[in-house]
């Protein structure tokens, strides 16, 4: 009788690998497929961009800095030039609407010609059709501010390169620190950067995307966007934000053909996190060595990846892995499998997990106590 049921279980596991492919959405291919990436001009979001340009899509860049998004344009179209194909770089200039300010007042200086035209460096490769032209579009804009400015700024990229294909939200920010340290204001500005800088980008696109019948959109969380750790009370409200967006966007645009990513990335070795590590409690500093930090390439092809395959979720390594069964609650599946390993997994990872709750707990605990004994010898010399 066991033979009998582990016979049956195992068919039923067979069954639900074969008919998954035909539940789960059409990949998205990226050759000719116009993808924009804000926060674009360093860390994760420069990895997803370069990345989608290896794959042979036209990339729209966003960001504040104008410096690092010319540099980053720069370090885009290396690979082009190191391509086997050996492609031709061309300059094309194109007119700026100048009957829209806000569109001139978002494009860098320096892509404006003295006579008024946008610069745009094509890439073309030798052994292909003048149709294959690889293009790197930088828009220099505050995607956290003004909505009106960045529907105009997108407007004016897909008239210039076609129709969004993929929109990577990756505009982010962070602040450490005990909740009675962080100034009221840093709470105020985390939301609308890590936000309402995903808000405004994704409403602006998504018309199209629902008419053509397509499209992907990419929301970049961060582990403490779905767990709550000691020093993230202004960073990880706003990206468990995300995570409520995301679903809530998903089913809207589903029967549209249109599929929504949440990416989870752990620590990763970014100017950003960097900057960042500067000023973390000690605690949050111990609790973030328990995992190690992730290579932003290795971040981004990941997010890529499960982009273009149309998954809901997308982590990184065994943690995140863990982190996105344990917190899959009522969120969409793209495959039958993946709601089995779900099911399967929940009970042994949730044991697992409540270990993990028990060390952050203990190392918070250790630092109080080390601080108030440091407290108490400085008071009695």
């Amino acid at each position: 009788m066991l033979l009998l049921a582990a016979a049956f279980i195992v068919a039923f596991v067979l069954l639900l690998y074969m008919v998954s492919p035909l539940i789960s959405p059409k990949s998205l291919k990226l050759p000719g497929a116009h993808v924009v990436v804000t926060g674009g001009s360093s860390g994760i979001g420069k990895c997803i961009a370069i990345e989608c340009y290896k794959q042979g899509a036209f990339i729209t860049l966003i960001a504040r800095d104008e410096n690092k998004l010319l540099q980053t344009k720069k370090e885009i179209e290396k690979y082009s030039v190191n391509d086997k194909q050996g492609p031709l770089l061309k300059l094309v200039q194109v007119p700026v609407v100048a009957s829209c300010p806000s569109h001139v007042s978002a494009v860098p200086p320096s892509l404006v010609s003295s006579a008024g035209f946008l610069q745009i460096s094509l890439s073309v490769s030798l052994k292909t059709e003048w149709s294959h032209v690889k293009v790197v579009l930088c828009i220099s804009v505050d995607v956290s501010k003004d909505y009106e400015q960045v529907e105009n700024v997108l407007k004016q990229a897909q008239e210039k390169l076609g129709p969004v294909d993929m929109l990577v939200n990756c505009a982010g920010t962070s602040v450490t620190g005990k909740f009675e340290d962080i100034e009221v204001n840093s709470f105020e500005r985390l939301m609308a950067v890590n936000y309402l800088g995903s808000v405004y980008p994704s409403r602006a696109v998504i018309a199209t995307m629902k008419e053509r019948r397509m499209g992907r959109i990419v929301f970049v969380s961060s582990q403490a966007g779905q767990l709550g750790l000691f020093g993230y009370t202004a960073y990880s409200p706003t990206k468990f934000a995300l995570r409520g967006l995301a679903e809530a966007l998903q089913m809207e645009v589903k029967p549209y053909n249109v599929y929504v990513t949440v990416a989870y990335p752990p620590d990763t070795d970014t100017p950003g996190f960097a900057e960042e590590s500067k000023t973390k409690p000690l605690e949050t500093k111990l609790i973030s060595e328990t995992s190690s930090v992730c290579q932003a390439e290795q971040v981004a092809r990941v997010i890529v990846k499960d982009a273009i395959q149309g998954n809901f979720n997308s982590s990184v390594g065994s943690d995140g892995y863990m982190l996105s069964i344990l917190t899959s609650g009522m969120s969409p599946v793209t495959s039958i499998t993946e709601g089995l390993q779900q099911v399967v997994c929940m009970g042994i990872f949730r044991i697992i997990g409540l270990f993990y709750l028990g060390s952050f707990d203990s190392i918070v605990r250790r630092c109080m106590m080390q601080r108030e004994k440091s407290e108490s010898a400085d008071k009695t010399e």
